[in-house]
């Protein structure tokens, strides 16, 4: 098997995430600002890559979105405990992620066929969590920012709902479909 560059980009955002994470901790807001960056230009160099050069993967396909939940969790619960992000925009962040991943699991558990495409709402709800973890950081560095986080946070939270909620409308709509499909089932 052939390792990507993508597929090394997204190893290395992964790889980045403790970091992130041990600089939040000691009050680094600085360097954490500067690998989180460092991160996201890695996310859009490895898609970029994959698509100019024909080296999509199924292993990438099933690591970025790792790579991203991770980081975006991480980064939610770092920022969240010293109060530098509200406690519950991270509730609202953990818990769709925690709900995709229990639709995953049954979908698996009963075998029904699946696969994982992001949709147009999921991808708005990422750049706007990225754009609040960013700024968030950036405030502690650049006093005045504050106006812009407030709505920032609402609109997180909203495409966040709103994300949640279509992924539990295709789930439904799969596992429906997939039990009608099973044997004494019609």
């Amino acid at each position: 098997m052939k390792i990507s560059i993508p597929n090394i980009l997204t190893i290395f955002r992964i790889l980045l995430t403790p970091l992130f994470v041990i600089l939040a901790q000691k009050n680094l807001f600085g360097h954490a600002l500067l690998v989180f960056t460092l991160a996201g230009v890695s996310d859009a160099l490895d898609g970029l890559i994959a698509r100019l050069f024909n080296q999509r993967t199924e292993l990438g396909a099933f690591l970025d979105p790792i790579a991203d939940k991770l980081l975006l969790i991480s980064a939610f619960i770092s920022l969240s405990v010293p109060g530098i992000l509200p406690g519950w925009l991270a509730v609202i962040v953990i818990s769709r992620d925690v709900l995709i991943l229990m639709g995953i699991a049954v979908l698996t558990v009963t075998g029904i066929d699946f696969q994982i495409r992001p949709s147009w709402v999921s991808k708005c709800t990422t750049f706007a969590q990225i754009a609040v973890i960013f700024f968030s950081l950036l405030q502690l560095r650049l006093a005045g920012l504050l106006p812009v986080l407030e709505p920032l946070y609402w609109l997180s939270a909203g495409l966040t709902i709103l994300s949640g909620l279509h992924y539990i409308y295709l789930g439904m709509t799969i596992l429906q479909a997939g039990t009608d499909q099973k044997p004494g089932n019609r």
